[in-house]
Formats: structure tokens, C-alpha cells, sequence
């Protein structure tokens, strides 16, 4: 389908086309039929609540990837004061998928890293489809060295498909630096706190969510590698994308029962794309509570924990 609309939304989009076309009638005649306008947007609702309660893990996937989901800089806007961005990784170049600075959210001053896609394809060229280069990880471990000396937490926003795997981002050492920053997070002197608001894909999103605290966005997608990826993997088919997301479990309810994540943030009905005020003022709560709780922890504390939540992840018994 085209539009607003994912074609798993057909029934809603058909509906919602009915309510337009009675509201097109009523405003230029004298014909009122609000109430059936009414009667209409109440079962569109329902309808929408009947979808959206038993979503697939690939139908997610996809309102994870919508085009008009927020993206880090709808955030950023909405959510923080006084954003100055940093650019650069003083090695190379400044990388557009990534978007990184300082800003203050409710007074007081915080670090901001975050994964960027585009809107149209200007735009998306432009920001690499949100597929960050090894300097994009370079220039975020610059401002989270930053945030560090200035002992300002640091905040990450997390959607990309994964790092760009093209041959001048390997010959400029790709995986060295995800695995830079992996290490710099792991050990970095100050909160960190990561939100995955679109999807989580591969090296390239973990390179910036080794946190305190890992938030998820109730239809976004976490995995080591894209849906079709793996089924291209295991069954050299990626048609079955549908399949291996299910098998992956990349949902939030799948990393909740894990604990690979420790909290969902609720989305507004449809998604974050259908109301993006509402779902910032969902992120805002996250934001403030759990900024407080980590900042209220002494150092010491806060990185044996972190180190931990780390070691905690998976387990193996030998035989």
C-alpha cells in the first residue's frame, strides 16, 4: 500500500478513506452527518486496537521501518533545549548518519548521540540511510569523551539497519571502531542511557547502546542482524524475512522476558508516526526518571553495575 499506511493496515486505511470522503461531503453541503463521521472514527479506533494487539514480529519490523516514523533529530527537537551539534571525527571526516552534541533537557546538561535516516532521497543519501561509517562512531566517542570531562550523561538514540558495510568503510576500519566503542562505553565515567526508537540493527546499533540502561520503543526491533539477513543466512531465501523475526524474537517483548532491555516505552495507538508530540512526551517520563535514578548512584557503583548488566547477558555451561 501507499501512504500512511502498511499493507497489514488495509482494513484501517479503507475505513479511514470512508471517514475523509463523508467529512469531504459534509463540509460542502448541508448534509450533517457528523454522527456517522463519529460512529465511523470510533470503529476505526477499535479496529486499530484489534490489529495492533497481535502483531507479528515482522509486522513490527515494518512499522519500525516506516517512513514517517520519528527520527533522532524529531526527538532531539522536541525533547531538549540549547542543542548545539558537534561534528567531526578529527581523523577523517563528519558523518551524517550520525548526529551528536550537547543540549540540555530540563535544565540540565546532557550529551546526545544518535543514529540519523533521511525523508526523502535527497536526504537519505545524504544521512546513508542511517548507516553510520567508522567515522560516525569516532566522532560519537569523541562527544561521549567529552560528556565525560564535563561529567554530563550521555543520552543515544538508536535506529539504523546496521554499520555500512561498503569497502571504504572497511578500509578505514569498520569494525575497529565499533569495537572502540563498545570498549569506551563499557568503561566511560559518566550515565549512560540508550533508546532504541526505530530499529536496532547488528554491531552498528549496539556500537552506541552499551548503557545503564537500555529503553525501547514499543514498536521498535533489536536484532544482530536484519530479518532478512538471517533468512538469507539460514534458508539462502530472504522472503522468509517474516519467518527469522520471528525466530530472532526482536521485539520488545521477546528482549523484556530476555533482559536484554529493561523497559518499553509506550507508543501512541498506530505507532509513533500517528501522534510524534505524544510518543516525545512518553519518551520525556523515560528520560526524567531514569536520568535521576543513574545520576543519584555514586561512580563506582553505577560502572560495577554497568559491568554486570554486561556479564549477565547469555550463559553456557561447560561440559
Amino acid at each position: 500500500m501507499t501512504g500512511n499506511f502498511l499493507e497489514f493496515e488495509k482494513p484501517i486505511a479503507e475505513l479511514q478513506a470512508k471517514i475523509e470522503e463523508l467529512r469531504h461531503v459534509s463540509a460542502n453541503g448541508e448534509l450533517n452527518i457528523s454522527d456517522e463521521i463519529a460512529r465511523l472514527e470510533r470503529k476505526s479506533e477499535k479496529l486499530t486496537e484489534s490489529i495492533f494487539a497481535s502483531l507479528s514480529s515482522w509486522q513490527v519490523t515494518q512499522i519500525a521501518r516506516h517512513p514517517l516514523r520519528p527520527y533522532s533529530l524529531d526527538y532531539i527537537d522536541r525533547l531538549f533545549t540549547d542543542f548545539e551539534e558537534l561534528h567531526g571525527d578529527r581523523m577523517f571526516a563528519d558523518d551524517n548518519a550520525i548526529v551528536a552534541g550537547v543540549a540540555r533537557f530540563e535544565g540540565a546538561s546532557v550529551a546526545i548521540v544518535g543514529h540519523q535516516k533521511g525523508r526523502d532521497t535527497t536526504q537519505k543519501v545524504f544521512r546513508n540511510f542511517g548507516m553510520p561509517k567508522p567515522e560516525g562512531y569516532r566522532k560519537a566517542q569523541r562527544i561521549m569523551r567529552l560528556a565525560e570531562k564535563f561529567q554530563m550523561p550521555v543520552i543515544t538514540f538508536i535506529d539504523t539497519p546496521g554499520a555500512y558495510p561498503g569497502v571504504g568503510a572497511e578500509e578505514r576500519g569498520q569494525s575497529h571502531a565499533i569495537a572502540q566503542s563498545l570498549y569506551l562505553m563499557v568503561e566511560l565515567k559518566t550515565p549512560i542511557l540508550s533508546l532504541v526508537i526505530g530499529e536496532g540493527g547488528s554491531g552498528g546499533a549496539l556500537a552506541i547502546g552499551v548503557a545503564d540502561r537500555l529503553l525501547m520503543m514499543e514498536y521498535a526491533t533489536y536484532s544482530v542482524i536484519s530479518p532478512e539477513g538471517c533468512a538469507s543466512i539460514l534458508w539462502k531465501d530472504s522472503g522468509r524475512a517474516a519467518d527469522a523475526a520471528e525466530a530472532m524474537g526482536v521485539t520488545t517483548k521477546s528482549l523484556k522476558e530476555r533482559g536484554i532491555i529493561d523497559a518499553v516505552i509506550d507508543e501512541p495507538l498506530g505507532g509513533a508516526h500517528r501522534d510524534v508530540d505524544q510518543a516525545s512526551d512518553s519518551i520525556r517520563d523515560a528520560l526524567r526518571n531514569n536520568l535521576h535514578m543513574l545520576c543519584a548512584k555514586p561512580l563506582e557503583e553505577l560502572l560495577d553495575s554497568r559491568l554486570q548488566r554486561l556479564m549477565a547477558y547469555g550463559k553456557f555451561e561447560a561440559e
